[in-house]
């Protein structure tokens, strides 16, 4: 007998959607499940106007608690700040208790495969949880971010977003590989937004050491337009920094899991913390 993560998922032809919570990717995502769903529903108590107004705009049903949108939906798809997702998923399944049925819960935060796997675990048989990556930003017009699904009902979840922006991939094998798809956004992200934080390094140790004109002398002589990657790198974060914290501590404990360096990620991740803390 097959274990119940790994039973195929049905869900109905158009079924409720859940989404936890609408940030800018979540509105976008919610909006992009429109067309397949019968309603997209969000959970507005605690939330800001902010949110508010972007489930408005991406015309997001609103119900009043986290735990009235699990007893009511199909599909959950938990798009938050990384280091909310197991406190996401936890009042979820408070929501998803005495439910007869189970819902397709798409952990598609920036965590580490681990963590994807202790969700899953916390949930247990009151849903199926499918690993989620986005690559790319929020999705209003196709060509520009790709949403990578791994493990049971990662097809399922997939079906739900054709046609529409985000191009959604199936990673491995159908039903098996929960946590690939968390493996593949950590990989990414040392490129994407570990690396990047290597000028901010380089300027702070620069200044520390009493060296910035000098190595800013040296660069130029080598052909590194530095004032251009550190102005890229700072224009990206700005206003994201204290979430991205927290995707490279995830990133690091995947690398670690591993058995790869994590200094990269950790050391990102402090950067972030830095610059979170000065208002970046």
């Amino acid at each position: 007998m097959s274990s119940p993560s790994a039973q195929p998922v049905s869900l109905p032809a158009r079924p409720v959607v859940g989404v936890l919570h609408p940030g800018a990717m979540g509105a976008a995502l919610g909006s992009a499940l429109k067309a397949r769903a019968g309603a997209v529903i969000w959970a507005d108590a605690g939330r800001s106007h902010a949110t508010a107004k972007r489930a408005e705009l991406a015309d997001l049903q609103a119900v009043p608690t986290v735990a009235d949108l699990a007893a009511r939906a199909d599909v959950i798809v938990s798009i938050c700040p990384p280091h909310a997702a197991r406190e996401v998923a936890g009042l979820a399944g408070a929501g998803l208790a005495g439910r007869t049925d189970r819902p397709l819960y798409v952990e598609a935060n920036a965590v580490s495969p681990d963590t994807v796997r202790g969700i899953a675990t916390l949930l247990g048989d009151r849903a199926t949880v499918c690993d989620g990556a986005v690559i790319g930003p929020p999705a209003w017009t196709a060509g520009t971010t790709t949403l990578w699904l791994s493990g049971p009902g990662a097809d399922t979840a997939a079906t739900l977003f054709e046609p529409g922006p985000f191009d959604a991939r199936v990673l491995g094998t159908a039903g098996t590989d929960l946590g690939a798809a968390s493996g593949l956004k950590a990989c990414f992200a040392l490129q994407s937004k570990a690396a990047p934080m290597l000028w901010l390094a380089l300027e702070e140790a620069a200044a520390a050491f009493g060296v910035t004109g000098a190595l800013h002398a040296e660069l130029d002589r080598a052909g590194v337009d530095h004032a251009a990657a550190l102005a890229r790198a700072r224009e990206r974060m700005a206003g994201k920094a204290w979430r991205w914290a927290g995707e490279m501590d995830e990133a690091a404990d995947a690398f670690a899991a591993a058995g790869v360096p994590d200094g990269f990620s950790r050391a990102a991740a402090e950067l972030y913390r830095r610059a979170a803390g000065a208002g970046g």
